[in-house]
């Protein structure tokens, strides 16, 4: 007879996304998760695998979590006003002293795994294409609109909107002075004027 799971799955996996992403990956040994997750070491590898492959799936949730981007800049109308909403709110998010101290788990797995690790790189970098695939979608409509001037190129648009979010998150991980992101922000939206 199988025996049932004397846990959660969906909540230790919760759990260890909340550790990873206040720790990183290196700083986390199996010890600290069987702790945090108040399970067992066999009950993790069983459920998850070895703690890189728990670290991934951590990952590909966190993703999940993430806003529905997709839906917010393919409203019906100007698309510039989303954008700039956007932008500006993950620089309110980089500067936020509560969620400054973890940052971004992506930005974080791109800074401290992806220079070696393939499977997390492949990760960053599906989540950074989605980004900006949505971003240059959003921008040729502006174009096509009237809302960007013609001479304005969306994808190299997108790719810089992409880099700026990504930087905004780690420089307002490590700067207590919210005024650097914010004002990052502003400069870089004065490009689609």
């Amino acid at each position: 007879m199988a025996r049932t799971k004397e846990f959660d799955p969906e909540a230790a996996l919760q759990a260890a996304l909340e550790l990873f992403w206040r720790r990183g990956y290196e700083a986390t040994s199996m010890a600290d998760l069987v702790e945090h997750l108040g399970i067992g070491r066999a009950s993790i590898y069983a459920t998850f695998g070895n703690k890189h492959e728990l670290y991934l799936k951590a990952l590909e949730r966190y993703q999940e979590r993430l806003p529905d981007l997709v839906g917010e800049l393919s409203q019906p109308g100007p698309v510039l006003p989303a954008v700039r909403a956007l932008v500006r709110r993950y620089a309110d998010e980089a500067a936020a002293e509560s969620l400054r101290l973890n940052g971004c788990f992506i930005t974080n797995t791109a800074a401290e795994l992806a220079p070696h690790d393939p499977a997390a790189a492949r990760q960053v970098e599906r989540n950074w294409d989605q980004l900006e695939t949505v971003l240059h979608s959003g921008l040729v409509r502006a174009r096509a609109q009237g809302e960007l001037p013609g001479s304005r190129d969306p994808l190299t648009l997108a790719r810089m909107l992409l880099v700026l979010l990504q930087g905004l998150k780690v420089v307002g991980k490590a700067s207590p002075d919210p005024a650097r992101v914010r004002d990052a922000a502003e400069q870089a939206l004065a490009l689609l004027d």
